[in-house]
């Protein structure tokens, strides 16, 4: 008699992993359909998913060198000290309260979950007007799409 962990061997993962994470992703019915012809379909379906795993990670990693140099930018324009802090990710936030000239002690506020939204957008004011643009600059970073335009717009522009 087969214990449970025998019947779920490493073939059978192979077989199970593909169709949990079909339905955990709610990808498209062409990618579902390769993962429902089997062992090759299971490793089609895989390889699919390592394609998109690769593409977001990349997006991502090309919109955090886009934001990092567009707030050192930004930092060295308004001599701000210490501009290659625009790299680290959490530090970033220092960089900003620095550049909008806030008080440190908001990095705080920045850390709570929908507060950080109201101040986050009240430092890009504070960061457009560092740049002598008009302060609705900083209201534009709550509109998608948008606010992957702003820091590069404060960066270089004039």
């Amino acid at each position: 008699m087969k214990t449970q962990i025998e019947a779920f061997g490493p073939r059978r993962w192979l077989r199970v992993l593909p169709a949990v994470l079909v339905i955990a992703l709610g990808l498209s019915s062409a990618t579902r359909d390769l993962f429902a012809q089997g062992e090759r379909g299971a490793a089609a379906g895989i390889a699919v998913l390592g394609v998109m795993m690769m593409f977001f990670f990349a997006l991502a990693l090309a919109m955090y060198v886009y934001f990092a140099l567009a707030l050192q930018t930004i930092a060295k324009k308004t001599n701000t000290e210490n501009p290659w802090l625009a790299w680290i990710p959490i530090i970033q936030i220092i960089l900003m309260l620095n550049i909008a000239k806030k008080p440190l002690w908001w990095i705080i506020l920045c850390l709570i979950p929908l507060v950080n939204i109201v101040i986050l957008i009240i430092v890009w004011m504070g960061i457009a007007e560092a740049r002598k643009k008009p302060n609705w600059w900083g209201i534009l970073m709550i509109v998608p799409v948008v606010n992957l335009i702003v820091p590069g717009y404060l960066a270089w522009a004039d």
